[in-house]
């Protein structure tokens, strides 16, 4: 009885090849969405931490014990702003924002009922391949999405 060698089969030469062409636009796709998501999760959360630290800033500095109430005066409206976006209450060595394409104008400060403080963060997403899809016929398909992100805190 001879030994036979290993003999690869001819007719399925480069089909390995044309599996890689079919798969990888679709695994590169699927790798772009977990990353862009990724990356969203990541902004949100940085929104939540600033609204925070807003909040936190707001809560301390509101309450006037003189009077008994709230007392949100429009420097200490810019100065939560300033927190919320800069980190810092006042921004005059030029610090970067938070969050890129985040500007003081997407805060809100304001008082809700007699003892809480709210503030409020809207910021549009826009992933890394661009503000819309082009198509072939009508408008564009825009790909912003508004995150939204908000704390009530008792002033202290």
């Amino acid at each position: 009885m001879g030994r036979r060698g290993f003999r690869s089969p001819r007719n399925q030469s480069g089909l390995a090849m044309v599996e890689l062409v079919l798969t990888l636009p679709l695994l590169l796709l699927l790798m772009l969405t977990f990353a862009e998501f990724g990356r969203m999760l990541f902004q949100y959360n940085s929104l939540m931490q600033a609204s925070r630290d807003a909040g936190r800033y707001v809560a301390d500095k509101a309450w006037n014990s003189t009077l008994g109430k709230l007392d949100l005066s429009g420097t200490l409206q810019t100065q939560a702003k300033n927190v919320a976006v800069y980190g810092v209450p006042a921004n005059p060595n030029g610090y970067p924002a938070v969050v890129s394409g985040l500007t003081p104008a997407n805060v809100a400060v304001s008082a809700v009922g007699a003892e809480h403080v709210q503030v409020s963060i809207t910021y549009t997403y826009v992933p890394v391949i661009g503000s819309a899809l082009p198509v072939l016929y009508g408008s564009n398909v825009p790909l912003g999405l508004a995150l939204t992100s908000t704390v009530v805190m008792r002033a202290l």
